[in-house]
């Protein structure tokens, strides 16, 4: 019996990835306003009723190929990251980590331009995302707090300045957020995010044709410019520069 159930579950899945790869090559041709259950039932050589019994909607199939390219582009994140700190004979400085994470994101973006617009282009029209993507849609701000947060363990952050009429605000998001980190943090990281988020899209999206030409080296000096706008100073020389310049 087991055995029987051990293939059915096998087949389940072969079927499943099947249908996900064809709604990829839908994203890919038409976008995603337009991925229809029917038509990727048709490719597949399946009646759509066979189709429903693994995803019932065209909204399910979205979440599911959604929370897919969350998961890719944060495993291609948290991936760097840890191969940023297992660099002989320290781990890489805090700066350093930020931008191999960012550019790991980056990367990911352009081998994936189809699967990144789903998930960071427009709105799909009639889709509200589920609960379910929540978490696999945070993993990569949580690698950069987790740096900003090491950073502020081991002296490497200088704390920005925060207008006064946005500390209650800056709390509010720290307690949410970031509990560990200093509220005036907590802003600038957000918007550096939100700001990486934008440099990827102007080029994925085509914004910096005939504008930006190094764009690797340009990417790198702007994300390494966001950092610093959080406080992540570059090494040892930068803090004692920080600390004589408050005293």
């Amino acid at each position: 019996m087991s055995t029987i159930r051990g293939a059915r579950e096998r087949a389940r899945i072969e079927v499943t990835a099947a249908i996900k790869d064809e709604a990829r090559k839908q994203l890919a041709a038409e976008g995603a306003a337009k991925l229809s259950l029917r038509a990727v039932a048709r490719e597949l050589g399946m009646v759509s009723s066979a189709l429903y019994r693994y995803f019932p909607s065209r909204d399910e199939l979205l979440t599911a190929l959604i929370v897919d390219a969350y998961d890719a582009v944060g495993e291609a994140a948290e991936t760097a990251h840890r191969a940023s700190c297992d660099v002989p004979p320290v781990p890489a400085a805090h700066l350093a980590r930020w931008i191999a994470v960012a550019c790991a994101v980056r990367e990911w973006a352009l081998a994936h331009p189809h699967e990144y617009a789903l998930i960071y282009g427009s709105p799909v029209p009639g889709y509200t995302a589920p609960q379910a993507t929540v978490g696999p849609a945070s993993r990569i701000g949580l690698v950069l707090i987790g740096i900003v947060e090491d950073a502020h363990r081991t002296d490497g952050l200088a704390v920005p300045t925060l207008a006064p009429e946005l500390r209650p605000e800056a709390e509010r998001m720290a307690a949410d957020l970031a509990p560990d980190l200093p509220p005036a943090v907590v802003p600038a990281l957000v918007a550096a995010w939100s700001q990486l988020i934008g440099l990827i899209s102007f080029e994925i999206f085509g914004q910096f044709k005939r504008i930006v030409e190094a764009r690797e080296a340009f990417f790198r000096q702007a994300v390494a410019d966001l950092a610093r706008n959080v406080g992540l100073l570059d090494d040892r020389a930068d803090r004692t520069a920080t600390d004589s310049a408050g005293a």
